[in-house]
């Protein structure tokens, strides 16, 4: 740590505080991982937390998609996915859709980036698909709340 670097205090742990929803949440980010595609999944968990603004996620998913065999330059690129080739049909419609759910206005997901998945995905698949950007968003919501930070060491 560097005399520059600046130090996030946590606020509060849900784990520690609400352990059983807590453990709910992980039960279902548990059966978002064992039914969605592992390089999807870790790109819309990557995606999501970009666009959250969650550091400690970002971190973590960065960490651990390369961890997995991701290329490091497929996952630069999802901060710019649109102009990037490196991402194939199913993956741009995953991409479209977690934007249009981690942003959700007041109209929702537009009809066209839902029926872009849909045309794409197997229902149940999507239906994972969605689970899946759900809890992201869901994790991301609770690590920025609570001020949890990446660890400082790698």
């Amino acid at each position: 740590m560097t005399e520059n670097t600046v130090t996030i205090e946590p606020r509060i742990s849900a784990a520690q505080l609400a352990p059983d929803g807590y453990r709910a949440v992980l039960a279902l980010e548990k059966y978002v991982a064992s039914n969605v595609e592992p390089v999807v999944f870790e790109l819309v968990k990557l995606r999501a937390s970009m666009l959250n603004g969650c550091s400690f996620c970002v971190d973590m998913h960065s960490k651990d998609a390369l961890a997995a065999g991701e290329d490091s330059r497929r996952l630069f690129a999802v901060a710019a996915w649109r102009e990037a080739p490196f991402f194939t049909r199913r993956e741009r419609a995953a991409l479209a859709l977690t934007d249009a759910m981690t942003r959700l206005g007041e109209h929702g997901v537009p009809d066209d980036v839902y029926a872009g998945a849909a045309a794409v995905w197997e229902e149940k698949d999507l239906a994972d698909l969605i689970l899946a950007i759900g809890t992201i968003n869901l994790w991301n919501r609770l690590a920025i709340t609570s001020h949890t930070p990446p660890p400082l060491e790698v």
